[in-house]
């Protein structure tokens, strides 16, 4: 099988230690947890806001899914790959205009979930309903076990997961580059013991990422931010699921024998 790394450059780069701040230019952290200026310049988001927003991004990201499923054609790997890192960097920089970028960031989204899902399920049938189940099924364990207080999202916690998604996100940007010399990341992406080590550790962490993003959506709330952090907090963590449902197809065709 030809080495399909390529296929799983994922993380969530778009939230750092300073997501709920300068968001705005005409807003500044104040001591009461609320953001000033937001109540004059926009509209608070909500939670029920943003988990409408993210509907609509996941809608969005399917339906492009769809198109690159059944036309598959390599152009749409590049294109989800470029556009998820791209979309990613001007998003960051410019969250007001987030129902801009919040989109056009699915649809590269959904092209590289679209390509994987063509990629595995050629190899190994059956692969892309189970990748499917699983990923769902963890998205429920972790809103659970967020809602419950379960698993606490502290700033220790968030701190720690960021780096480790920062840290994969290293990994991942070291082994394209490598890739295009032909040189391969030992073990990274491979069907060996350590392997599937790896790809669980990554699950993992991606599993565990979905609390911040569940986190977002409340403390957003909670500070006040604008209206259009809906859509960045959509984008988050459409973009957490589709890494993780990737990371997961990947390794369910290992298990099927595809890789």
């Amino acid at each position: 099988m030809a080495r399909r790394g390529m296929f799983e450059k994922s993380n969530n780069p778009m939230f750092g230690k300073d997501t709920f701040q300068n968001t705005n230019s005409n807003g500044s952290q104040t001591l009461d947890g609320h953001i000033s200026g937001y109540d004059t310049v926009a509209r608070p988001m909500t939670v029920n806001g943003a988990v409408n927003k993210t509907f609509i991004l996941g809608g969005v990201m399917l339906a492009s899914a769809v198109v690159a499923y059944m036309f598959a054609n390599p152009i749409f790997m590049w294109g989800g790959f470029i556009g998820i890192i791209a979309l990613s960097f001007i998003a960051n920089r410019d969250k007001e205009r987030s129902h801009i970028w919040a989109p056009l960031f699915s649809v590269a989204a959904g092209f590289s979930a679209g390509t994987a899902s063509f990629v595995y399920g050629a190899v190994a049938g059956g692969v892309i309903t189970q990748a499917i189940i699983i990923t769902m099924s963890i998205f429920f364990v972790m809103l659970t076990l967020y809602k419950t207080g379960t698993i606490k999202v502290t700033e220790k916690f968030r701190s720690i997961v960021t780096v480790a998604v920062g840290a994969i996100m290293v990994v991942y940007l070291v082994e394209f580059a490598l890739g295009m010399f032909g040189v391969n990341i030992p073990f990274l992406h491979e069907s060996s013991p350590i392997g599937i080590g790896i790809s669980l550790v990554i699950i993992g962490v991606a599993s565990l990422n979905l609390l911040l993003d569940f986190d977002n959506f409340h403390k957003g709330e909670a500070m006040r931010a604008p209206e259009y952090m809906e859509w960045y907090f959509g984008m988050g963590l459409v973009f957490t699921l589709v890494w993780l449902y990737i990371e997961i197809i990947r390794l369910v065709a290992i298990f099927a024998g595809g890789d």
